[in-house]
């Protein structure tokens, strides 16, 4: 698939939680080519430092408007950056890039933790409203501000946290177990924490579910040629930004 650098005018940015904030951007090139599961490479234009752009996963396109969305949280310095940002500014945005998600199957359940419910919100939009299922984690009902952003587009919502305080107590796996047995699922798409996706695989291999994983690792040149994110894969070292980010489950070796 051809890869786009546009110059992309920021249409706006709202504020998720404290620390999380999603903005959208106008770049029809991208908008129109890009699938769930794919990331940019981003630069804020008005600031040169730092040098290398950042990579953020595609959360959703509306491709008659010609914008893409991004949910980043603000943590070091590229992110602070571009979290001051106003409409009307421009980024400097390669992509889309990478592999994205095998949507061929008939009946998807969706497992994310984190910034890992991004892509995967894409990928709902993709299988259309009601189609899908959504199983999602975090530390407290304070993280799972997501609720509302995946409301309108999956048929069945699973809520866990780690202190009780929303849905059912523990990680997802005090329900995934069940949900394979019993919710006829026939492809699992997870990203989120390694440790989450690790288990979440696991899981998958017990019941005899696919499962497709996406990956985060820093990447320094989003093209495949630097080499920052390769990481050991089954039987050959695999690129995370060109040969993925999205992996079926047994292709990882190292996690």
């Amino acid at each position: 698939m051809a890869k786009t650098i546009a110059a992309a005018k920021v249409i706006g940015q709202h504020i998720l939680n404290k620390t999380t904030k999603l903005i959208d951007v106008y770049a029809p090139e991208i908008a129109e080519q890009a699938v769930p599961g794919q990331f940019v490479n981003v630069q804020v234009c008005k600031n040169t430092a730092p040098l290398l752009r950042r990579p953020f996963g595609v959360a959703g396109v509306h491709k008659e408007q010609g914008t893409f969305t991004m949910i980043y949280r603000i943590i070091g310095e590229g992110t602070h950056i571009l979290a001051d940002v106003c409409a009307g500014d421009v980024l400097s945005i390669v992509g889309p890039l990478g592999r994205g998600f095998d949507m061929s199957y008939k009946k998807p359940l969706l497992v994310g933790g984190g910034l890992g419910l991004a892509p995967l919100l894409f990928l709902a939009e993709g299988f259309g409203v009601g189609n899908t299922d959504i199983l999602m984690g975090g530390r407290n009902a304070e993280e799972l501000f997501w609720k509302q952003l995946y409301g309108d587009l999956c048929a069945h919502m699973f809520l866990t946290t780690d202190d009780g305080s929303e849905g059912t107590k523990g990680t997802v796996m005090a329900l995934l177990p069940q949900l394979l047995t019993e919710g006829g699922y026939d492809c699992v798409y997870v990203c989120g924490p390694v440790p989450m996706m690790r288990a979440v695989a696991g899981a998958c291999l017990e019941a005899g579910v696919k499962c497709q994983v996406s990956l985060e690792k820093y990447m320094a040149c989003g093209l495949g040629a630097c080499l920052s994110c390769a990481c050991e894969g089954i039987g050959k070292r695999i690129k995370v930004c060109k040969d993925g980010p999205v992996f079926w489950a047994e292709e990882v070796g190292e996690w």
